[in-house]
């Protein structure tokens, strides 16, 4: 019932947020660079304001305050975890978006800047779970049901490695109007529903509360959006869903369930790679991946539908996989 209460109250706190949020931004002139190279029709949103994540976060600690804190009493502190090592990674986001905003570029933080305050966050993280008793060196393999031991120190390289890569392939995400947002929620009810299933009540709150604050924030990121969550929201949700996987303790679950991320990073990567490699050559029409759908003729709310609908298959098949892990 609480996890239901903090979808509610998650919701309808950042939705009344954004009645708020949305002026003030726009009285800061925080709006959003365009970048030059992407599709000539995004020029049109230059402008609108960014940093808009600022509503769902402080809707999620708004509903993980009233329903969480009968677990923080009885010494449950997976949601308040999550939230914080989300929270680290939304204000790296948010240092990035305000350098943007400051200087009227699409450029912020450097990238060895962001990758290193991101991996001092990831280390953070993982040893802070394992001392809490959150999180163990034993791999779970879905399907199949079993885990295989991996010492300590290979772990935390695996796992700081998987954090900061599931961090920027949120971000990677975050290019068309509602998409991130769209395909972010199928993704917490997943975990929403691991979490109730296995008792883990603290988590399940933290859950409701991301979903119902991207419900409450997807009402003003829908195409035509009239804010962006920016890279303090992106970054985030990023630090959300790793924080998720690895507080349940199965991190190689995000293949399934981070399918649209995974996806939209690799052609980034493919692009890249094979343009330099054929000097010039290109595989997709334009990367990242809904760049390619764009390009192609899709709208961008073919493409919300589509790939938080893939999502959502993809987020039940895992669910199949884990169910019966206890």
């Amino acid at each position: 019932m609480k996890a239901i209460v903090s979808i509610v109250i998650g919701f309808l706190a950042t939705y009344l947020l954004g009645k708020v949020v949305i002026p003030w931004l726009r009285k800061m002139k925080a709006g959003q660079s365009i970048k030059e190279d992407g599709p000539t029709w995004h020029m049109s949103k230059q402008g609108t304001p960014t940093m808009g994540g600022l509503m769902f976060i402080a809707g999620i600690l708004i509903a993980l305050v009233i329903c969480g804190f009968t677990d923080l009493l009885h010494g449950d502190f997976g949601g308040l975890f999550v939230y914080l090592f989300a929270l680290v990674f939304g204000a790296i986001g948010f240092v990035d978006d305000f350098c943007k905003v400051k200087y009227h570029k699409n450029e912020g933080l450097t990238a060895p800047q962001k990758f290193l305050l991101q991996l001092a966050a990831a280390i953070a993280f993982v040893v802070l779970l394992r001392y809490t008793g959150y999180l163990t060196p034993d791999l779970y393999i879905p399907f199949a049901n079993v885990s295989l031991t991996i010492p300590w120190p290979v772990y935390m390289v695996f796992a700081a490695f998987v954090m900061v890569g599931t961090v920027n392939a949120v971000n990677i995400t975050d290019g068309v109007d509602g998409l991130a947002t769209s395909v972010t929620m199928p993704v917490a009810v997943f975990f929403l529903a691991a979490s109730l299933l296995w008792g883990k009540t603290e988590l399940g709150v933290f859950s409701g509360a991301l979903l119902g604050g991207l419900a409450g924030f997807l009402v003003y990121n829908f195409h035509p959006a009239k804010v962006f969550m920016g890279d303090t929201g992106s970054l985030f949700l990023g630090g959300a869903v790793c924080g998720l996987a690895f507080s349940l303790d199965m991190p190689l679950i995000l293949i399934l369930v981070g399918i649209i991320y995974l996806c939209e990073t690799m052609s980034d990567i493919i692009q890249v790679t094979y343009f330099k490699a054929t000097h010039g050559k290109r595989i997709f029409r334009m990367a990242p991946l809904h760049h390619h759908f764009e390009m192609g003729g899709w709208s961008e709310e073919k493409l919300c539908a589509v790939f938080s609908g893939v999502t959502l298959l993809a987020c039940v098949l895992a669910f199949l996989g884990v169910m019966f892990r206890y």
